[in-house]
Formats: C-alpha cells, structure tokens, sequence
C-alpha cells in the first residue's frame, strides 16, 4: 500500500509515527524511574510526554486515514483499516491512562496501571513494525492469509 500523503516525495505518515511512539517509550521510562524512587518530577514529565504523544498520534492517524481513503484495492484497504485500528488502540490505552493520571496530585501512577501503559506501549510498536511492513510491501503472514496469500 502506497501513501498519498508526501511531502518532497517521502510519506508523511511513516514520518509522524515515529514522533509518539518515541514520547510514549519515554514516558514510559520516565515512569519507571519514578517508580524506583527517582525524585516526584519524572511522573510529571511521562504525563506532559503522553500529552504530545497523543497530539502526535493522533496527526499520524489522520495521516494514515488519507492514505487508506484513496487505496483501490479491498484488501489492501482492509489491512490499512487495520493498521488504523491498532493505531487508535493504543492511542485510546494511552488516554486512558492519561485521566486517570489526572487525578494524581503529581501525576504519578502506580505498578499496576505501569503494567497496563507497557502494554499500550507494546501495542504501538507493533502497530508501527505492521504498518512498516505494509509501507514496504510486505504484509505479515497473518494478513497475507486472510487476504488470499496477496502482497500489499
């Protein structure tokens, strides 16, 4: 599946991705830091970086809703409607946690809502390691197999 949306002919949406998923993975070291006893800020820090990574995910989103919106092919849109999906999965862990976060008065979380935000995160890199392989043309054999043993 090719995008549509590019600037100086590279795709903006492989771009954009890369953006969230590095503030989600800080935030989440952050969050682990200030559960080993670092000092109270770093739970402020993972709370402004889940901010930006969802403002950032959410352009990636929409960046990928265009290059799905103009794909011909059933199954190539298919497994771009997929690729959205997964995207907006974690994106939505991530908001969640966000307001819960909220009513922390320093914004820190606890261990079990850490387990639940690397989730989220391990969610996300495998959204952006699907979406690579589709961008390349490449799709998983898990998709290949629902969609006929075709290569997007």
């Amino acid at each position: 599946m090719e995008s549509r949306l590019r600037v100086a002919n590279q795709a903006v949406q492989p771009i954009l991705v890369m953006f969230p998923l590095g503030l989600f993975a800080m935030a989440v070291m952050f969050d682990m830091a200030d559960l080993l006893g670092g000092p109270s800020m770093l739970g402020a820090l993972a709370y402004w970086n889940i901010i930006a990574g969802l403002v950032g995910g959410l352009l990636a989103t929409l960046a990928g809703a265009v290059d799905v919106m103009f794909v011909r092919n059933a199954d190539a849109r298919r497994l771009g409607v997929l690729r959205g999906l997964i995207n907006m999965g974690a994106l939505v862990i991530f908001a969640v946690i966000l307001m819960l976060r909220v009513q922390a008065s320093d914004r820190a979380i606890g261990g079990g809502l850490f387990v639940v935000e690397l989730l989220a995160l391990a969610l996300s890199i495998f959204g952006a390691w699907f979406a690579g392989k589709l961008a390349t043309g490449h799709a998983p054999a898990f998709a290949r197999a629902a969609a006929g043993n075709r290569t997007y």
